[in-house]
């Protein structure tokens, strides 16, 4: 098996609705304890941990027993409100249970438009990181409505992972092969996650996607095991952030 060089600090993690919810559309509260568990452990280790979490609108939806995503941007941002208390409740149950403590950052896009609160957004992680406190950010998809009613194909995350070890060019080749959401509680898919490697590989950073079925996984991507598709250019790349596939 070959091993990948790692030399970093700071991890960031992105988990996708349609890990964090089953196919009948009740939560998966394996995945959200394994999560907790598998992050903790790395902040124990000294890494500095960030989570990047969807599942607003999936969580409230289970909540609420609707089973099909409503098409009405305000039905979507209400399940959205309903969703994200009822995620946050989730992580700090199984968070506490680790001894870790979490902070709740909810951002639309027009913050990092602005150089002055992106640079408050930034400050605020550090400040977090730095009191040993693990941030969690999700988009505020009560007001955002970017993110809200994309119609997009299926795709295939995990032939990816299993077929690709490592890219160093998203080309656009590539970007036509990928499709979106693979469920009805999703909405990014195969795309977002691969214009999401080129906006870090262009900042000089690596990505690592792999399946988010169970969040352990990134154990063993941080111990340098060749698992996932791994995003960067270089041979021996350094990982800035592991994606969890929807």
């Amino acid at each position: 098996m070959v091993k990948r060089m790692l030399h970093c600090k700071r991890l960031v993690v992105k988990i996708g609705t349609s890990s964090l919810i089953h196919q009948n559309g009740k939560v998966n509260l394996q995945t959200i304890d394994r999560l907790a568990y598998t992050l903790t452990a790395l902040t124990n280790q000294g890494y500095e941990l960030v989570l990047v979490t969807s599942g607003a609108i999936g969580v409230g939806m289970a909540k609420l027993g609707v089973t099909l995503r409503p098409a009405e941007i305000a039905q979507q941002q209400a399940l959205a409100a309903i969703g994200q208390s009822e995620l946050m409740t989730l992580y700090t149950q199984r968070f506490s249970d680790y001894g870790a403590k979490i902070g709740q950052l909810l951002l639309t896009h027009d913050v990092f438009d602005y150089p002055q609160t992106r640079q408050h957004v930034l400050d605020t992680i550090n400040a977090l990181l730095k009191r040993q406190v693990m941030p969690i950010i999700n988009e505020n998809d009560s007001v955002a409505v970017d993110e809200l009613d994309h119609r997009t194909t299926f795709g295939d995350n995990d032939q990816l992972s299993a077929l690709i070890p490592a890219i160093t060019h998203v080309s656009a080749k590539v970007l036509a092969g990928a499709g979106g959401s693979s469920t009805r509680f999703g909405t990014g898919g195969m795309v977002t996650k691969l214009k999401a490697a080129q906006v870090m590989m262009r900042a000089g950073k690596h990505m690592v996607l792999t399946s988010g079925r169970d969040p352990r996984i990134i154990l063993r991507v941080v111990a340098g095991e060749s698992v996932g598709t791994w995003f960067g250019a270089e041979l021996e790349p350094v990982p800035s952030e592991v994606h969890a596939a929807n």
